[in-house]
């Protein structure tokens, strides 16, 4: 799944990148790198840019970077899973 395809409220962890170097480089060097779990916090009207939270990190992310982000879900809004918390089973 890629990080624009999340809806507000989804929390996900990074898997992986699909993007070209110096996008890549960006993205990581912003601390968004491989095992990172974050949570989507806006989404602009028609879908550009998207805000998410981690580490007490704000980033907005265009969607051409966020469609280059590889995640798995692991929550949804409402759920009752902190952020950092594997769901059980997982």
């Amino acid at each position: 799944m890629l990080l624009s395809e999340l809806k507000v409220g989804d929390k996900a962890e990074v898997t992986g990148l699909l993007v070209e170097s110096a996008v890549r480089r960006r993205i990581l060097d912003m601390g968004l790198v491989k095992g990172t779990r974050f949570k989507v916090l806006r989404v602009a009207p028609l879908g550009d840019p998207i805000e998410i939270l981690f580490k007490g990190v704000y980033l907005t992310l265009r969607k051409n970077e966020a469609a280059g982000v590889l995640v798995q879900k692991t929550g949804e809004v409402g759920d009752g899973i902190p952020m950092g918390r594997r769901r059980l089973g997982s």
